[in-house]
């Protein structure tokens, strides 16, 4: 048998296992959002949020007025495009015809750009905090340029505006998007305040519940999660994650879950901690320190020994 039947024969195989009627056997690719396009919107957002930072050099334009129409003209375009594939998804939207599609796409779209303002408003109190609260931080273009903590927010703030008109699907490919290239997962459901710094940020996960409220700094690893996910969609649109109020610090490694938990203002959680119950304001949290044990001679020091001995052949410190 030559290699030209065996692969009419593997294409056969294939094409019947597309026939059982799965949720992965659906095969209406031109019906579906293309992620190419939303992270290409993402792109030309992130030139209009940051004028003078990103640019699209295929666009020859002279003002600022031109430069902004050309790629608002192209997120219009193509968001509307991708808005109308995706609101087959809103319950009584599936059975608008192709005008009426287009005209309710246009509207979010529309709407949601509208909402450019306020998001870049956020976003320059985001690099603000950034600067405020980072030493290395050798000015704020350094931020703008360079930190994966802000790329994050400033998608999540995008995809959030789209969540909130009622978008399906495409915030969720946008967050995704930061978070494969950031390791940042915020769910754009999520509700931020002002002046909010991730620091360093990758491992961190932000639920789509959690209310986070204004000069809050998190750090790497930092888990604001739900207490248990075995119901499934029975908790959909349920708080399940927590509350974290104002001037609150989250260090690296920290887990804060469920929807009732409430960490008050001006709280600092300790690096490691785990907590599912409230935290009163004004409380510092912190994991009680482990042994540490440094030998320099290769021999187990005693564990009775608590302070820096010198036996002559070995130094090692016990803390």
């Amino acid at each position: 048998m030559n290699i030209e039947t065996k692969l009419n024969d593997l294409v056969q195989v294939i094409l019947s296992d597309y026939s059982t009627d799965r949720d992965i056997d659906r095969y209406d690719g031109f019906s579906q959002p293309d992620k190419e396009v939303i992270v290409r919107i993402i792109e030309q957002l992130r030139n209009v949020v940051f004028p003078g930072f990103f640019k699209n050099r295929s666009y020859k334009v002279y003002t600022v007025h031109n430069n902004i129409t050309m790629q608002l003209e192209d997120v219009l375009y193509n968001l509307v495009k991708q808005i109308s594939i995706v609101l087959r998804y809103v319950e009584g939207c599936e059975c608008l015809d192709e005008l009426g599609t287009e005209k309710c796409a246009e509207k979010m779209a529309i709407d949601f750009l509208s909402t450019i303002p306020k998001i870049r408003e956020y976003i320059q109190t985001d690099v603000q905090a950034t600067f405020d609260g980072d030493p290395a931080a050798f000015n704020t273009d350094e931020i703008i340029y360079s930190y994966p903590g802000l790329y994050a927010i400033m998608v999540y703030r995008l995809a959030h505006e789209l969540y909130l008109l009622g978008v399906p699907l495409i915030p969720r490919i946008m967050t995704e998007h930061a978070h494969s290239v950031t390791g940042i997962d915020i769910h754009p459901g999520a509700t931020i305040g002002k002046y909010f710094f991730i620091d360093h940020g990758t491992g961190i996960v932000i639920g789509e519940t959690t209310v986070i409220g204004n000069n809050v700094k998190v750090y790497q690893g930092v888990t604001l999660g739900a207490l248990s996910t075995r119901g499934g969609q029975s908790l959909r649109s349920k708080k399940r994650h927590p509350t974290i109020e104002d001037n609150v610090t989250i260090y690296s490694g920290a887990s804060i879950l469920g929807g009732e938990t409430v960490i008050g203002r001006d709280v600092v959680i300790g690096g490691n901690a785990f907590i599912t119950t409230s935290i009163k304001a004004g409380a510092r949290v912190s994991i009680k320190n482990q042994e540490l044990m440094v030998n320099f001679s290769g021999k187990t020091p005693s564990i009775s020994q608590v302070e820096e001995v010198d036996n002559n052949d070995c130094w090692y410190y016990i803390i």
